[in-house]
């Protein structure tokens, strides 16, 4: 019997890494009777299935999930910022695609359609698709094994340390959130109601459906500008680096607003002396100072305004950089400071981030919006007190994770906008009734979030099922402060019921004691299973992995889909574009393609289950084996030229897997078509291994950043041809 899996291609370092990958698991799960297709989720093809120009395969594979015989493999893809969409699409336009400029301010009809096509394609437009089902996120033994018997550093924690969290106090979507059940189903539209009386249709009707959790909720521009100000003098007072820590690509309407709010404060003299020559540019804060200084580019008042913002820079606190070299800060690209990867790499670094001088600082963080910022908040004054976490010693922290048919502020994209005016936005159901409305100043941002009933019973049974399974205790990280969580709450509460709890620790609790909690018994070796919804999901699978395995990559992501597939997820993207930089400098790959190893161990597994296909069981049990040898002998990517890099790992892969194959009882035909294969990469190790390192030390030209052309990448992601022919021969 022929069985599909569909492995996703995506973009940077991951996308890199699947071109010397991928033929490996294919030519394995081949001798299996096993196809492996591919399909293009990436940030250009995307672009060009908006536009009728390629299939449309995140629609293929949306579609693929409500199938109980769904596997798929996805990788780490671009969510896209602005910067991140037009480059994409001028690469395109260079490679001959007929696709349009994106619209930044659409003056007409046409405008309006090419912008609503972009619009879909930027910010979490993947995620929101294919995760039909909860996350079950862990880092595998061997992994954590492997992380306890070679500790990374935690860096050096004390009291003396004086980074810290800044958040609002009022006015913030956690203030200002309503929330409400659904008794019965139904449908809401969101209207926007001027002091004047105009009723503007933002939203036409969407069915709601019974047991179903809605919320809205505001932030106000004013509140966050002043709050911003005050957070300013705060860090030059101090003496600490500002740094602002958003999510503005999953929180593809939101967060560039924030983040453009930060941009136009800390440079408020530069926006008000110029802002003529800003709009004649079309020069938007939100796309940040990287943007700014790109526009300003040949244009007569370029010097006066570089030094106009230089004078604002030393005029202000220190700010933190992303790349202190190139001079670029925290403020200069959106896509740049995503939370869940700078928050954790700031605490593993003793609560500093690099300044100008390329040197560690120590840092305020601004979290504007106190919906989880207290997680973070909580974690940093634990370590000033208990000191850093030791990987040789501390436990794990796997997440069960709320995110099923786009569950939360996830999902919120179509329900979030920027006040036009003064007035009321609300949500209205059929019968013309107010289900939920906020006031409304001009500039601030309303937000709904919609969480189904199915989804969350399934997250409470397969949090029960993963705590009994592992004998672990299970945390429902929920705040009684906030109004979604309690709705969220009372749900749990009957839910749990459902489930046989004896011989469970499963507890409910507010994130702040939740995490300091589970930052206790982390330290004292012990594991805690968190339990929470979506974006928690996202920051916690980043924080509690980097301490305890030094990265989020190597972590093993199974979402059993509702309908009865498997979605299987791979590693964390985001170091992806720097890997990229090194690459292209140095052709030293170092993307850690274990995630996608571990990946394909329950991939394989779900095809024998399913379809009866015992090879596949005996793939999954050699590939399982082999990735226990990468991690002991340590055949993971290092991180500079002369050293192992993502290629070199791969054949290790293959070597490996090999040999475990040639040596398995459990199907003879197997161990006679690979032991021939092992034994050829065996006595070629030094050759082929040398060959991959030879490599190294040159620029790469791969045709383009978002399109590198297909002869290109082979050419330079499969370079030793003696290992090609093996792979091949299969």
């Amino acid at each position: 019997m022929n069985t599909k899996i569909y492995y996703t291609l995506t973009d940077e370092s991951p996308f890199l890494a699947t071109q010397s990958l991928l033929p490996i698991v294919r030519a394995f799960a081949k001798s299996a009777d096993i196809d492996v297709e591919t399909k293009n989720i990436s940030l250009p093809g995307r672009i060009l299935a908006a536009f009728g120009k390629a299939s449309d395969d995140l629609d293929f594979l949306g579609k693929l999930t409500l199938d109980p015989s769904a596997n798929i493999i996805k990788l780490p893809n671009i969510s896209a910022s602005v910067p991140q969409l037009k480059a994409a699409i001028a690469e395109l336009q260079k490679n001959g695609f007929d696709v349009p400029d994106y619209p930044d301010a659409p003056a007409n009809d046409e405008e309006k359609a090419i912008r609503a096509k972009y619009d879909k394609v930027k910010g979490s437009a993947v995620n929101p698709v294919l995760r039909q089902g909860n996350s079950d996120r862990r880092a595998p033994k061997a992994v954590k094994s492997y992380a306890r018997k070679n500790p990374h550093s935690n860096g050096v924690w004390d009291e003396s340390v004086k980074t810290h969290v800044s958040s609002m106090a009022a006015d913030d979507f956690y203030g200002n959130e309503k929330s409400i059940t659904l008794a019965k189903a139904d449908t809401f539209k969101i209207e926007f109601v001027a002091e004047d009386g105009t009723v503007t249709e933002l939203r036409a009707a969407k069915p709601l459906l019974e047991g179903e959790i809605l919320d809205a909720t505001v932030m106000r521009m004013a509140a966050l500008e002043k709050f911003i100000a005050e957070q300013m003098a705060d860090a030059k007072a101090k003496g600490v680096l500002f740094s602002v820590h958003l999510k503005a690509t999953m929180m593809k309407v939101s967060d560039p607003v924030l983040f453009g709010a930060f941009v136009r404060v800390f440079f408020k003299d530069v926006f008000t002396k110029y802002a003529d020559l800003f709009k004649e540019l079309g020069i938007d804060a939100n796309n940040g100072l990287g943007d700014l200084y790109k526009r300003l580019e040949g244009n007569a008042k370029e010097a006066e305004v570089k030094a106009a913002i230089d004078a604002a820079l030393a005029a202000g606190p220190d700010l933190a950089m992303v790349d202190s070299a190139k001079g670029i800060t925290n403020l200069h690209v959106p896509s740049d400071i995503i939370i869940d990867a700078s928050m954790p790499a700031m605490i593993r670094n003793s609560g500093c981030m690099w300044n100008k001088d390329g040197k560690l600082q120590q840092v305020k963080a601004c979290i504007p919006d106190r919906c989880y910022a207290g997680i973070y908040d909580a974690a940093i004054k634990f370590c000033k007190k208990n000191g850093a976490f030791d990987p040789k010693t501390m436990g794990t922290v796997p997440n069960v994770g709320l995110m099923a048919q786009g569950a939360e502020e996830y999902g919120s994209h179509d329900k979030t906008f920027i006040a036009k005016g003064k007035g009321v936005i609300r949500a209205v159901n059929e019968s013309g009734d107010v289900l939920l409305q906020q006031e409304v100043e001009a500039g601030d941002i309303y937000r709904m979030c919609q969480a189904k009933d199915a989804p969350i019973r399934d997250w409470v049974k397969l949090a029960v099922t993963r705590s009994r399974a592992s004998s672990t205790p299970a945390i429902f990280w929920l705040d009684p402060q906030r109004a979604h969580d309690r709705e969220i709450q009372k749900k749990v509460e009957v839910y749990l019921k459902d489930h046989d709890l004896n011989g469970l620790s499963i507890k409910i609790m507010s994130p702040k004691d939740a995490i300091v909690e589970t930052m206790t018994r982390a330290k004292a070796g012990l594991d805690t299973i968190s339990v929470t919804g979506n974006v928690m999901r996202d920051y916690l699978t980043d924080l509690f992995p980097i301490l305890e395995v030094g990265t989020s990559a190597k972590m093993l992501s199974i979402v059993p889909l509702m309908a009865g597939g498997g979605l299987f997820e791979t590693g964390a993207g985001g170091s992806a574009p720097k890997q990229v930089q090194q690459f292209l400098a140095e052709n030293y790959l170092r993307w850690d393609s274990l995630g996608e190893y571990f990946a394909l161990v329950p991939a394989f597994e779900q095809v024998a289950t399913t379809t009866g296909n015992k090879k596949a069981k005996v793939l999954a049990d050699t590939l399982d084996e082999a990735n226990g040898k990468i991690l002991e002998f340590n055949r993971t990517p290092a991180r500079k030229i002369g050293e192992l890099d993502n290629r070199g790992s791969h054949f290790y892969l293959a070597l490996y897997w090999s040999q475990a194959l040639a040596a398995q009882k459990d199907d003879a035909e197997l161990a006679a078509k690979f032991a021939p294969v092992a034994a050829t990469l065996m006595k070629s190790e030094t050759e082929i291994v040398a060959a991959y390192a030879k490599e190294q030390g040159q620029p790469a030209d791969i045709g383009g950043y978002y399109l590198p052309k297909p002869e290109l990448l082979k050419k330079w992601l499969r370079p030793v041809e003696a290992f090609n022919k093996i792979v091949d021969s299969l």
